[in-house]
């Protein structure tokens, strides 16, 4: 027999529904327990049990900070676990009797229909270099953050402030020196001087962190194939590396391009078809990196040749660069995909309409 259980898991405490194929039409039986050890050894002990009586157990849960925890135990002693995807599976959300108990039923009903979108769950190391890659992000917006207080400082002393001039340390002892040499400015080089030294610590902390990605990732074929494209820097290879992990789940290069969420809002219905702008769905990262990707694409001098940047440059004179750039991230996207799908290294004699010398 193969019994269903839907549950509505939360950081405190969560809900299970019970049900089989005969209790289909009827609520089984609903349970509550306490996300600690003995609140998931007693529902362990009942999946236990029904597995060493010759039963199928299934079970669907919602995505949230614990779930990987809960799969991977269920999954030791035999479970099938289901993954929901919250953006496809709007009963939950939009019904008008939001209850755990409900929730939990109404999951195990859709689980025993087969009816369940299924989300992808990355592979713990795979988590681990995002969590890295975001905590780089957040250094780098803080030190943007801090680059900004000075900025503002100087423009208010009437300070000559030039964008350029906090970037590298020997630009911000420039900075100090002046601030220093003033006396009416003692207070302000104090501050100054403790901005700077909170950025140089931030600076050697995202070295830290790059420095342990690049040992993560030395020997990963799929960081090594997307830095053979010109333009794409390690950071960029990493983070869609990260985002990515198993190309095979994509059937095609526009379904790819959609999980980034670079494709546009479609409405369909009868003989009227509305586009929209892209939908932005997906990791939010991803689709950064991709036009990381093409503003690197740009910086390069011998690109100029590609199909691509000499289409970029045409759709820029009637489109703007925003929209542009977004296309070209698009068209990027569908490259990658190729290239990973397929275990091919990017190829230039491919993207030019003149033969390379």
């Amino acid at each position: 027999m193969v019994y269903y259980f839907g549950v509505d898991l939360h950081k405190t405490q969560f809900t299970v529904h019970e049900r089989t194929k005969k209790s289909a039409e009827n609520l089984g039986e609903i349970l509550q327990y306490n996300t600690t050890e003995q609140g998931y050894e007693a529902f362990l002990t009942r999946i236990k049990n029904l597995r060493k009586n010759g039963n199928e157990v299934r079970v669907g849960v919602e995505s949230t900070g614990n779930t990987r925890f809960f799969k991977n135990q269920l999954e030791e002693i035999g479970a099938k676990v289901t993954v929901i995807n919250t953006l496809k599976f709007k009963v939950i959300n939009e019904s008008s009797k939001k209850t755990d108990k409900h929730d939990a039923a109404t999951i195990s009903e859709f689980l025993s229909k087969e009816m369940l979108p299924e989300s992808y769950l990355c592979s713990k190391e795979t988590e681990n270099i995002r969590r890295l890659l975001k905590s780089r992000s957040r250094l780098v917006r803080s030190i943007v953050g801090q680059k900004n207080e000075v900025h503002a400082l100087l423009v208010s002393l009437g300070i000559k402030d030039e964008l350029r001039c906090l970037q590298s340390r020997k630009g911000r002892e420039k900075v100090l020196s002046i601030l220093k040499d003033n006396p009416n400015y003692k207070l302000e080089a104090l501050s100054v001087q403790l901005i700077f030294e909170i950025i140089d610590e931030m600076q050697n902390k995202i070295k830290e962190i790059e420095n342990h990605l690049d040992d993560i990732l030395k020997n990963d074929a799929m960081v090594k194939r997307l830095l053979t494209i010109r333009g794409c820097g390690k950071i960029t290879a990493w983070i869609i590396r990260a985002y990515t992990e198993d190309i095979d789940r994509f059937s095609n290069s526009k379904r790819y391009a959609s999980f980034c969420g670079l494709v546009p809002w479609v409405q369909d219905s009868n003989k009227t078809v509305h586009h929209g702008k892209i939908t932005k769905r997906g990791p939010q990262e991803l689709r950064t990196a991709f036009v990381q990707l093409v503003m690197g694409i740009r910086r390069c001098k011998d690109t100029t040749k590609w199909r691509i940047m000499q289409k970029y440059e045409y759709m820029k004179k009637n489109k703007g660069s925003g929209k542009t750039i977004i296309a070209a991230a698009r068209k990027m996207a569908e490259t990658v995909w190729s290239m990973l799908y397929y275990e091919m290294d990017f190829c230039v004699d491919k993207m030019t309409t003149i033969p390379c010398t």
